[in-house]
């Protein structure tokens, strides 16, 4: 009887590695961009996967927005009411999320774009945290977490994507 509880759990434990092993490895399929916008092609990458170096490289804030999935208090960081022509960039992974041609200024505090620059680019979770359910918008090729998408935004989409300035990096187009 000890022999077999031994060899369920041992098989319990290839399960749980090569289930890890497949979660470092997954692939997406993301569209690339020049700092000037322009579209290079879609490319299809494993998922990123950096926390100790995240942990080292950016702010206590961005890590704790961007890998914690917390949040940065409205109008306390520079950059909320920038309206420079460029691209926005994730901080962790430096993925394409927004032109600054979709940003408008909703008036909250935090960047609003009405636009991702490629739906390839995020994934949208439903969060439930605080007792309410929101739609979480996400780095797909590192899982930052960036904002929140609401349907009030502006024409066309009605959308409002309202990020967190920490979670993104700005590249001014020259």
């Amino acid at each position: 009887m000890q022999r077999r509880q031994f060899l369920f759990a041992l098989s319990g434990a290839a399960v749980l590695l090569a289930g890890r092993a497949f979660a470092i490895n997954d692939k997406v399929t993301i569209m690339r961009f020049a700092d000037d916008g322009k579209p290079l092609g879609r490319e299809t990458l494993g998922k990123i996967h950096r926390d100790t170096e995240w942990k080292k490289r950016l702010s206590p804030l961005a890590y704790h927005v961007s890998r914690e999935q917390g949040t940065e208090r409205a109008f306390s960081v520079p950059g909320h009411d920038r309206h420079d022509p460029g691209l926005y960039r994730c901080v962790c992974c430096d993925n394409a999320l927004f032109d600054a041609k979709t940003k408008f200024d909703s008036g909250t505090g935090w960047p609003s774009f009405w636009q991702v620059i490629a739906v390839e680019n995020v994934q949208k979770i439903t969060d439930t945290l605080f007792g309410m359910s929101r739609t979480e918008v996400q780095c797909r090729l590192c899982d930052a977490h960036l904002g929140h998408v609401f349907n009030d935004g502006p024409r066309p989409t009605g959308l409002r994507y309202c990020m967190n300035s920490v979670a993104m990096r700005f590249v001014a187009r020259k």
